[in-house]
């Protein structure tokens, strides 16, 4: 019996040293824990003791902050990311109504029916340019959508490049360019959706347009089973383009940011391309800038 009873008190005393350190690293660990809510620490919860539950207690609140902190972090992105897109379109939006808010001004005052036609034709292009731009912002703010699709379905590629580049004829006559084209005579078919393809074909001439010099050339052919459209200008004397940035939002190789543009056309067109299950890609090749589009055929 004496055996048994120092036994028991044995087990009891260690039982209560055990319920003693349980108390003071659970209230440790409480410590911690309120200790990060309060501060902005990278300190972990550290269980101390060679307690299993205590120590998946430790590892499991250690994981819900690792959790909390990203979304913090992405949160904190996602912020300055709004705040850059609000200044950038506050920049683009406010240049063409300055410009229009002039001109009305100027209309007010015109004396002779020639001025008047001037001035309509101006604000007339300027409301043309804002409406365009709105609805690239319209177009960008869709794709950004993961739930958003497109509907897809047996397209001639062939004749939707020849379309819409035909469709820039009267630019290039204005600006005096003459393209160097060079398409294959072979019809390729693609699962894609007419409208996103041609808008995306538009946004990268557009882009050569905007921000080439004089020589633009446009190629259209097969590579093994995908069908390629590239377009090469040459770079504009005194632009740096980051090849790997041009397809991200807002970017522009002039940085003073000048002109009528978002700077959203190569994105929308990476997006809507993506969306059909094509590729994108750009580089420069000494003083030239090309954009090729190709898709499986």
């Amino acid at each position: 019996m004496m055996i048994w009873a120092v036994v028991a008190t044995i087990i009891a005393v260690l039982l209560g040293i055990t319920g003693i350190a349980y108390r003071r690293q659970i209230k440790k660990i409480s410590e911690q824990v309120r200790f990060q809510t309060e501060h902005d620490t990278n300190l972990r919860v550290n269980g101390g003791l060679p307690f299993s539950e205590l120590n998946n207690l430790t590892d499991s609140i250690n994981e819900i902050v690792d959790r909390t902190r990203a979304i913090q972090e992405e949160t904190k992105k996602g912020e300055e990311s709004l705040r850059e897109t609000i200044t950038n379109l506050s920049h683009d939006i406010r240049t063409p109504l300055t410009s229009l808010d002039g001109y009305f001004q100027l209309l007010t005052e015109v004396e002779t029916d020639e001025e008047r036609e001037h001035y309509i034709a101006i604000i007339r292009s300027r409301i043309v340019s804002l409406t365009s731009m709105l609805e690239e912002l319209f177009t960008y703010t869709k794709l950004q959508n993961e739930s958003y699709e497109l509907a897809l379905e047996e397209m001639d590629l062939s004749r939707c490049v020849m379309d819409t580049v035909f469709s820039f004829y009267d630019e290039f006559q204005y600006r005096l360019i003459e393209p160097e084209i060079r398409f294959s005579d072979e019809r390729m078919i693609i699962e894609g959706n007419v409208e996103a393809v041609s808008r995306a074909l538009q946004n990268v001439i557009n882009n050569a347009l905007e921000h080439g010099d004089e020589h633009i050339r446009m190629e259209f052919y097969r590579e093994n089973e995908r069908a390629v459209f590239r377009c090469t200008n040459q770079v504009k004397e005194g632009n740096k383009i980051e090849a790997e940035r041009v397809f991200e939002r807002f970017y522009k190789a002039d940085s003073a940011r000048n002109g009528a543009s978002t700077g959203l056309g190569l994105s929308i067109a990476k997006g809507l391309v993506e969306k059909m299950g094509g590729n994108i890609s750009a580089g420069v090749d000494e003083n030239s800038f090309y954009v090729e589009i190709s898709f499986s055929v």
